[in-house]
């Protein structure tokens, strides 16, 4: 990997992979550079929704004029930064918006699993509106939860132990619910047709596996960790 400090050239670059949603290891992989070097250089100059390289560059020429450079970094903090990274990748590869599955993860990763939206917002450095649709589309998989906070009259998303519970067994459901389609579909239009017998096996193959993944969610309900 390429040593000495990020030119305004590498700057510009890690502004345009920001730009188009990339993660921090995906930048480092094009700058060829440690993923540490790419969150900390991001961290400390104003975070993905506000990062500027020209400002950041001028900020790192001033630090190193008074010679006193940017402290680096615990090792825990690579270490919490790699995870998210993988664990946002992960989730993204399994079919969620780049967005949403930063919440998700954001959220897996906070002490408690409990975050309002303006906790999000600031931790994320997104937009509110950016928030609200990804704890729509996640609360509606059932993979967090809501709570409403009576007293300051605001919301908490919550992620406990029973996401994955709750999410498979939506997701098995609504699998369900299309086998019946499709099934319908094959029997209206005729099982001695090409389309009907392509409709119908199809309805029964999604029939059975809902209903085994039903069938497991409840049986491994309350495995121990």
């Amino acid at each position: 990997m390429p040593e000495g400090r990020l030119t305004l050239q590498d700057r510009r670059r890690i502004a345009a992979g920001l730009a188009e949603g990339r993660s921090y290891a995906e930048i480092a992989r094009r700058l060829d550079r440690p993923t540490s070097t790419i969150s900390r250089e991001v961290g400390r100059n104003g975070g993905p929704g506000d990062y500027r390289p020209e400002r950041a560059h001028q900020a790192t020429a001033r630090r190193a004029r008074r010679g006193t450079p940017a402290r680096p970094a615990e090792p825990q903090d690579h270490t919490v930064v790699e995870v998210e990274e993988g664990a946002v990748e992960m989730a993204i590869a399994m079919g969620l918006p780049r967005m949403t599955a930063r919440v998700l993860i954001g959220l897996w990763l906070s002490e408690d699993g409990r975050l309002t939206a303006a906790e999000l917002s600031r931790g994320l450095k997104v937009s509110p509106a950016s928030i609200s649709m990804a704890v729509g589309y996640l609360t509606r998989q059932g993979l967090i939860r809501r709570e409403r906070d009576p007293q300051r009259r605001r919301d908490i998303y919550v992620v406990d132990d029973d996401a994955w519970y709750r999410s498979t067994v939506i997701s098995a459901r609504q699998t369900l619910a299309a086998a019946e389609i499709t099934k319908a579909a094959g029997r209206t239009l005729g099982l001695d047709s090409p389309v009907g017998r392509r409709l119908a096996r199809g309805g029964a193959f999604l029939e059975r596996i809902s209903l085994d993944a039903l069938a497991s969610a409840e049986r491994w309900h309350d495995l121990p960790p």
